[in-house]
Order: structure tokens, then sequence, then C-alpha cells
């Protein structure tokens, strides 16, 4: 690592693709980026097995595979990437400042922010076990894998709503599990979900288990009001109850949603503090798939070139 003397033109925080790729345009317009990959180099794509659905990957590829491929690619433009977390910001003037874990202080005239988002779980052992093995977070990315199979989300939010509609589409029936006796979701995606006829939904329902040994055979399902417990057959179990960015060290800093995801100038990748861009699922609790991770992490990149650009400094 430079000496923190130095100021770097480009920092990057996070990788995953919207960091991957802000790395590549960055270095390719010959800003000389420092990448910093966080704890969980590659984000959540590590965590998922068969992604289908990112273009020029027209046989699949692994999460890890993708993110590797990505990681080259940026190594091969000159990228430097340390795999190290960074654990406090000040963005209080010009020059911009940033601690690494190991306490090490580094200088940019750009940051790019892409520490993603982290799906919010039950917290069950068997649902830990058999992550990527029928459980999952994302019906998008995963619902094409369980095509004519019974499964079941769980949530009573939006999100919730919006996967058992996507899986619906799918599979010939799709248990809705809602923890109290009403959901939170607005008024037309619950009238949606009631008027869907292949969803079922159970109220006051809790999941105490997951079962299965090697994939998802069932779920162990309880119901708050009653007391009664079943087991109901089920390949497929999706846990829609949220997702948590991982943007607490900007919260002194950056303008956040009311759920900590950071504010941006709609259809750029600006936020209040000039010279500190983000992208990727720090700042997207919509999409929140790799391509638009991607596509927000080339719109940082370039944004951060014409500010320096603008600067001078470059």
């Amino acid at each position: 690592m430079a000496d923190s003397n130095q100021i770097h033109n480009c920092v990057i925080i996070g990788s995953g693709p919207a960091g991957y790729t802000a790395a590549v345009y960055a270095s390719r317009a010959n800003l000389s980026p420092v990448l910093f990959t966080g704890p969980e180099p590659g984000g959540q794509l590590m965590i998922t097995t068969d992604v289908e659905n990112y273009p020029g990957y027209p046989e699949g590829v692994m999460g890890p595979q993708m993110m590797e491929d990505f990681k080259k690619q940026a190594e091969r433009f000159g990228t430097v990437i340390h795999m190290e977390m960074i654990s406090k910001v000040d963005f209080s003037g010009p020059v911009h400042k940033i601690w690494t874990e190991a306490g090490q202080e580094v200088h940019a005239h750009t940051i790019i922010i892409s520490t993603g988002a982290s799906a919010k779980w039950l917290g069950l052992e068997s649902e830990k076990r058999l992550t990527n093995k029928g459980v999952s977070a994302c019906a998008v990315c995963d619902g094409f894998f369980f095509r004519g199979m019974e499964v079941a989300v769980v949530g009573g939010g939006d999100t919730a709503a919006e996967e058992a509609q996507y899986l619906a589409k799918l599979c010939p029936k799709v248990h809705l599990l809602v923890r109290r006796d009403e959901m939170r979701a607005s008024k037309i995606m619950q009238q949606r979900v009631l008027n869907t006829e292949n969803i079922e939904v159970h109220w006051n329902t809790t999941t105490e288990e997951i079962l299965g040994e090697e994939e998802v055979e069932g779920m162990r399902i309880k119901n708050s009001q009653t007391g009664e417990v079943k087991d109901v057959p089920v390949k497929g179990f999706f846990v829609a109850i949220g997702h948590k960015p991982n943007t607490s060290i900007f919260k002194d800093w950056l303008d956040m949603d009311e759920t900590g995801y950071l504010k941006t100038v709609p259809g750029r990748s600006l936020t209040n503090i000039e010279g500190v861009f983000a992208s990727g699922d720090a700042q997207d609790n919509i999409y929140r798939q790799a391509v638009t991770a991607a596509g927000t992490g080339c719109m940082a990149a370039l944004d951060a070139e014409r500010y320096l650009t603008e600067k001078e400094i470059v």
C-alpha cells in the first residue's frame, strides 16, 4: 500500500459486480483505481451457485467463478486490489479520507461506494445448511430452477408479495408464510396475492425448521394463534424479509433513506458529497440484480472520471 501522503484518483470500497465494473472502467480511464474488497470479496454472488441470467454466459456460471472473472478483468487493466475492509471514513474535505481495519489511512480525490446489501435471514441452522440447496433470498435469481415444483416464500412486505407472484407463474403452488394476521405490503400488492389462485397464504405462521438433508424437502411451520405445528412438502424455500444495505460507516456523511440505502441523484451515481459516488445494492433497493449493479458501477466510474476532469485533477 502506498503511504498515506499519496492522494489516489479513485478508491473503490467494496467488490461484487458494481465494484469490479467500476474498477474496469476507472482503470481503462487511467485513474489507477485502488479497490478494497471488504469482508465478502465478490459480495452476495459468492453464496450463489448457478447464475443463468447474466449476459455473456450462455451455459450459466457459478457465482464465485463469475466474480473471479470480474476480478481478473479489473486487475488486467491495472486495478490494485486489497483484501481489506474499510472501517471509517471522513468526507469533510475536498480530499476524502478512509481507514482500513488495520488502521491505515488512505486519501482519494474520488470514492466509489459499492458495499452492497446483505439479505436478512431467519436464523435457523437448517436455513444456513440448505442455502443454495433449495433455500434462497432471490426468487428472480433462482426461481427458474423450481419450475413445476411446490415452493414457499417467507415475508409479508412488498418484496415477499412480488416474489410469491413471480414464483406463481413458474410453480403449481406457492405457500406464502406471513408472521402476523395481515401483510405489510401495499394494498394493491396484497390484492394481487389474494387474487392469485395458486398462492396459499398462511397467516400467523412462523417457520420452525426447513426439512431435508442434502436439499430442501419440506418445512415445519407453526400457527402462533392455534399452536398447530405441521410439515408441508416444498422443494424451494425463499426468504423475503428484506435486505440490509452495508452502509453504516457512511451514516454521518451521506444521505440515506430510512432503511440505510444511499440516496443518489436520479439517473446518476452522485451522492450529497462532491466526489463520492454510490453504486450497486448499497443504493438500489428495487432491482438488486448483478447486471443492474454492474451498470451502476459503470455509471459511478464515468461520473468519477468527469468529476476529476472538471476539477482538472486528471
